[in-house]
């Protein structure tokens, strides 16, 4: 009895000290997205379901970037990472957002349109994943989803599915679908990490009802390039961290509340990032809460 006692203690250690272990390599991976990146984006429409003949597919899209991406919230169950995008050192944007967060249960899982419901999921069904959070450059949300890194043979990567609002680059262009379910794969490589994706551009009606419009393949390449290239980045967010602390902190507020959430396209005929985009850094707090509040239906 007693060899049996410590047998099954000692497959409890080792149990422990892999979950620490590959904890550890986790955060290594998420961390290593930090830091200055030359950014190549490749996006191409592979199929067509529309039968319309006067159906037009999104052009094939190569694009290049400079990016910082920050490091801007270490914990030890969530990081975030806040990415700016240097168009030049006098023209720089507030670019996407993503959070990683260890064991999390809640999620606003986007429906259609501007809607996202409030989920949650059972602590067993989210042991030892992390939920990556991605929101627009407004800090609104966009999409999340959970699962576990995976690090095997010198490889380190994470792979999700999960609906999304259309892609800043087809949100004014495109008015014939309003989901896109994403398969999004992040893995770290030696030049830097790679964000693969297989989408499906979805048509979704009130009741849930999917068509599948079209897929496409995306792959955006983040090479790694010294940190001294993206100095003008790291001085925007300097400047401006106190406000996008502020925002964000709404943010999560609002999320707070755990219920359905709509948001307005538009307030006073310009959509929330141009009225957060116009403000100055030192913009009191009351006035970005009453900013964001106006776009919140329920």
């Amino acid at each position: 009895m007693n060899k049996l006692i410590t047998t099954s203690l000692l497959l409890g250690f080792c149990l422990t000290g892999n979950a620490q272990n590959n904890k550890k390599e986790d955060v290594k991976a998420i961390k290593s997205m930090c830091g200055c990146y030359e950014v190549e984006f490749n996006f191409a429409e592979t199929f067509q379901y529309d039968k319309d003949e006067s159906y037009v597919p999104s052009k094939t899209k190569y694009d290049y970037a400079l990016e910082w991406v920050e490091l801007v919230e270490d914990q030890p169950n969530k990081l975030v990472l806040q990415h700016i995008l240097i168009v030049s050192d006098s023209m720089l944007v507030k670019h996407w957002r993503q959070d990683w967060e260890f064991e999390n249960t809640s999620f606003y899982q986007f429906h259609k349109d501007k809607t996202w419901h409030y989920e949650t999921l059972a602590k067993k069904d989210v042991k030892g994943q992390w939920t990556q959070r991605v929101y627009q450059v407004d800090d609104s949300p966009r999409y999340e989803g959970s699962t576990s890194w995976v690090h095997v043979d010198g490889r380190h990567y994470w792979e999700d599915n999960t609906d999304a609002p259309l892609p800043r680059r087809e949100q004014t262009i495109r008015k014939d679908y309003n989901v896109l379910n994403r398969t999004n794969v992040h893995e770290i490589t030696k030049e830097g990490w790679i964000h693969d994706q297989d989408n499906v551009k979805i048509v979704r009606d009130d009741q849930g009802n999917d068509k599948v419009l079209a897929k496409e393949k995306g792959t955006d390449y983040y090479r790694k390039v010294a940190d001294s290239k993206c100095k003008a980045g790291q001085n925007y967010w300097k400047e401006n961290a106190a406000l996008w602390k502020n925002v964000r902190d709404k943010w999560q507020a609002i999320f707070d509340r755990k219920k359905n959430l709509t948001l307005e396209a538009a307030v006073d005929g310009k959509p929330l990032f141009m009225h957060l985009f116009d403000l100055k850094s030192d913009t009191p707090k009351q006035e970005t809460d009453k900013i964001i509040e106006s776009f919140v239906k329920n």
